[in-house]
């Protein structure tokens, strides 16, 4: 089934390549499929693509934590932090400082 609604995205994205929710939709699936490697790159991509896309900071540093790179986490998160304060997004913000504060005290 995960098969199918990649394929599927993947036909959404070619039909509106502008909509950061489709990258952000593949790549959670390809995570559901164990794919980590690739999860990160689409992450990678969707933040470098659509900078402002809040969702996709969270997403990425925990994959980076649990890839046990920390340095990279936090990076990660300290750019959601701003960019959800920039937003006015004070629950997202609220989370990502949690995280950060959480792998600056390890």
């Amino acid at each position: 089934m995960s098969e199918d609604r990649i394929q599927l995205l993947k036909e959404w994205i070619t039909s509106d390549p502008s909509d950061p929710f489709l990258h952000y939709a593949l790549a959670l699936e390809i995570k559901k499929k164990g794919q980590l490697r690739e999860y990160v790159q689409h992450l990678e991509k969707l933040i470098s693509s659509f900078p402002s896309y809040l969702p996709a900071y969270y997403q990425l540093g925990q994959a980076y934590e649990e890839n046990l790179n920390q340095t990279r986490a936090l990076q990660v998160y300290k750019n959601g932090h701003l960019l959800a304060r920039k937003q006015n997004d004070h629950k997202t913000a609220g989370e990502i400082n949690e995280a950060i504060t959480r792998l600056e005290e390890e």
